[in-house]
């Protein structure tokens, strides 16, 4: 296993463990203000720890909930509430099916403009069958060898 299969094998991993304990979802007011809320924290105290005003503060919480706020003034108000912030990108499917997935496509386009051009010269094109999935598979295969991140050009 060569060092880039490694790294993709360690982070599907970690994905997948990501994946296994999901968060709960954000409350319609975000997480600033229900856990502000939830320590008895006033707005005028929060603005204090943050060193702006409490109208501020309102504005924070207010683009939170509307996801628009930066993760660096996110991680400054989660220090001032004495909170991690904590953020990941979890694929939907391993990161393994998605290059392999990409890789067939890649492999069904190429096989598709051979077809074309084969069509255009006269030849006979073959009809879909097990031979032509095995085909697609080992194309794939070679894809996934040698096209790093050309993968996804």
């Amino acid at each position: 296993m060569n060092a880039k299969e490694l790294r993709l094998v360690q982070m599907d991993a970690v994905l997948q463990e990501a994946a296994s304990h999901p968060l709960p979802p954000r409350p319609p007011a975000g997480w600033l203000r229900a856990i502000r809320e939830a320590l008895d924290m006033t707005s005028a105290v929060m603005a204090a720890r943050l060193e702006i005003t409490a109208s501020g503060v309102r504005k924070l919480e207010q683009a939170e909930a509307a996801d628009a706020i930066t993760l660096g003034t996110l991680r400054r108000v989660a220090e001032a509430l004495d909170c991690d912030l904590q953020y990941a990108l979890v694929p939907r499917r391993p990161l393994r099916e998605m290059r392999r997935q990409q890789a067939l496509r890649l492999a069904q386009q190429w096989q598709q403009r051979a077809g074309r051009t084969m069509a255009l010269e006269a030849q006979p094109i073959d009809s879909p069958s097990e031979a032509t999935q095995e085909r697609l598979e080992a194309m794939a295969q070679e894809i996934l060898r040698t096209s790093g991140s050309r993968l996804w050009d």
